[in-house]
């Protein structure tokens, strides 16, 4: 007389179940965990930057920059939140 696990042991969702596991895994390792990685922060002088340049730095420390926001504004918002050099 067969048991519980024995027909678990024979079960094709078992088997599907474990191949998924195993493909998710594999896909994981492969492409690692960051398969859409950020952009790097602008650098240099602010005052070259593009607007979406503007835009990204804030955004990367959630200074969250307006989408009304012009970019005389951004500039500010960003030269004001820039840490001082280290002398």
């Amino acid at each position: 007389m067969p048991t519980q696990l024995d027909r678990a042991m024979q079960s094709k969702n078992l088997f599907f179940g474990f191949a998924g596991l195993v493909t998710a895994v594999a896909a994981w390792s492969i492409w690692g965990g960051d398969m859409f990685p950020q952009q790097a922060d602008p650098k240099g002088d602010p005052q070259t930057w593009t607007e979406d340049e503007l835009r990204r730095w804030l955004n990367a420390r959630n200074l969250m920059a307006g989408s009304t926001a012009t970019r005389a504004e951004l500039l500010a918002r960003v030269e004001a939140n820039m840490r001082a050099p280290k002398a």
